[in-house]
């Protein structure tokens, strides 16, 4: 094969072997929801930290794990599947008070951005729902391992995550500032790779 021809053939196979790596596509991971939860805290009059929670979560991952920026996630969750230790607290919660929770009030968030700030970190851009209400917000993420399930046998990767919000831009701010307008928000999720 002549010299010319040799390199426009390597070039050629250079070229495809690009376009292929760059139409390489997220793959969708969908939430565990037996190991996701979101834990929330604020400040009750000075005197403690109240912490409650959701669990149950739903959502799914469209994880690129070769150019994380392009990865995407969205969650939901029933408002009325807060945990919050104490029934009298949860009713006073779903209460016109704060939520004024129906059984179809949901909890969303849908990313619209990644930042790569590291090997294992980013900062997740997307919009919160709480309340009717839609408010961006910056999660700070983390990878905490990306392998294949010890029991289930299949890919699986899990993610942890921090964010604060004020429950006054979801119009919910009883008895601010006393009981504190920031609500600190941790996640923890694990999901497995759809079949």
């Amino acid at each position: 094969m002549p010299v010319i021809a040799h390199r426009l053939v390597l070039a050629a196979g250079l070229v495809a072997a690009a376009a292929s790596a760059s139409l390489a596509a997220p793959e969708k991971y969908v939430l565990d929801p037996s190991h996701s939860q979101v834990v929330f805290s604020y400040n009750h009059l000075g005197f403690s930290t109240t912490w409650s929670m959701f669990a149950g979560i739903n959502g799914e991952i469209m994880f690129d794990k070769d150019a994380p920026q392009d990865s995407s996630v969205s969650v939901s969750f029933p408002l009325k599947t807060m945990y919050t230790g104490w029934q009298k607290r949860f009713e006073h919660f779903m209460s016109p008070d704060f939520f004024n929770a129906s059984d179809d009030s949901m909890v969303s968030f849908t990313s619209t951005g990644i930042e790569v700030t590291g090997d294992t970190t980013g900062k997740i851009t997307g919009d919160l729902t709480i309340n009717g209400v839609t408010v961006p917000v910056v999660l700070d993420a983390k990878l905490n391992q990306q392998a294949n399930h010890p029991m289930l046998d299949k890919p699986w990767v899990g993610f942890s995550a921090t964010t604060m919000v004020k429950r006054s831009d979801f119009n919910v701010d009883a008895f601010a500032p006393y009981v504190s307008d920031e609500v600190q928000i941790m996640i923890s999720v694990e999901a497995g790779k759809a079949e």
